[in-house]
């Protein structure tokens, strides 16, 4: 094999651990955030556990975080909880740095 077909496979094995990092941190801050917000909606336990999943799957809806970050706005909207966008869409950057340092050190 030549050098340049090595750094290929080398660089085509790094994106598809990329994107499976990326895949399992996206699904870990996913249920980071339904914990959050079943917390605000004030669910705890299996209850919690459940509405987690529930934004789990909100986003296989679509591609991108729309439909997460929809599912939990009107959710949270239903409870009568008072949130702006900014803050929900600023909980969701913070919960991706948290899953993305977690799902880092599970690979490890």
């Amino acid at each position: 094999m030549s050098g340049f077909d090595e750094r290929k496979s080398t660089e085509e094995a790094k994106f598809a651990l990329d994107a499976e990092l990326r895949f399992k941190a996206t699904a870990r801050r996913n249920k980071l955030l339904g914990l959050w917000a079943a917390e605000l909606m004030g669910l705890s336990g299996d209850a919690a556990g459940d509405y987690a999943k529930e934004v789990v799957r909100a986003d296989f809806e679509e591609p991108g975080d729309d439909d997460v970050f929809r599912k939990v706005r009107t959710d949270l909207d239903a409870k009568g909880i008072e949130m702006t966008d900014h803050q929900i869409a600023r909980q969701m950057e913070e919960l991706m740095m948290t899953a993305i340092q977690q799902v880092k050190t599970e690979a490890k």
